[in-house]
């Protein structure tokens, strides 16, 4: 009987210890959305292509795309509230795709008039947290191609290089709130 508990008990062991093993190097193994961004760390947030609608955007240039900007529920309720600036927590993604003419729209409309989003180019997200990116106006961005952060330090320091041309009553934020 005694061998048989000591079997028992060295069994339950082993099995323990695998289990921890199996849990611990599954909570180490970083997914895409565990992946910072250069100069800021920022990731791409869980679940955020189900947040809200806030804007979408069109622009022109030499790389013309269409832009759905989303917001999580700190972001909402500023900007149905009206409230600048943003509060710490506030994060804004930026989903942005090739703006091309449709063919198949433009037949059935008889002339050239319709435009839809093509392939996704890049994701960019802003985290407001205004202790943690006191030097870039409480603003840290991030930029995402296929999941992964763009490693180009250069690209993501000129994201707060640009915001900083908006007005101080904007927040830094390009993005108009449409109901």
């Amino acid at each position: 009987m005694t061998s048989k508990l000591l079997v028992l008990t060295a069994t339950a062991s082993i099995l323990c210890g695998l289990a921890f093993s199996i849990v611990a190097s599954a909570d180490s193994t970083p997914g895409p959305a565990a992946e910072g961004s250069p100069v800021f760390g920022v990731t791409l947030p869980p679940g955020y292509r189900n947040w809200q609608f806030v804007s979408i955007a069109h622009e022109e240039g030499d790389k013309p795309d269409i832009r759905v900007i989303l917001g999580n529920d700190v972001a909402m309720k500023a900007f149905r509230d009206g409230n600048l600036p943003f509060p710490d927590g506030t994060i804004i993604a930026r989903l942005a795709y090739k703006y091309e003419s449709s063919a198949q729209n433009n037949a059935v409309f008889g002339r050239d008039q319709s435009f839809i989003a093509g392939e996704p180019t890049n994701v960019q997200i802003e985290v407001k947290d205004s202790k943690r990116y006191a030097s870039t106006g409480g603003w840290g961005y991030g930029q995402f191609e296929n999941g992964k952060p763009n490693p180009s330090e250069k690209i993501i320091n000129g994201c707060f290089a640009c915001h900083t041309k908006l007005p101080p009553a904007t927040d830094l934020i390009f993005t108009k709130y449409s109901e």
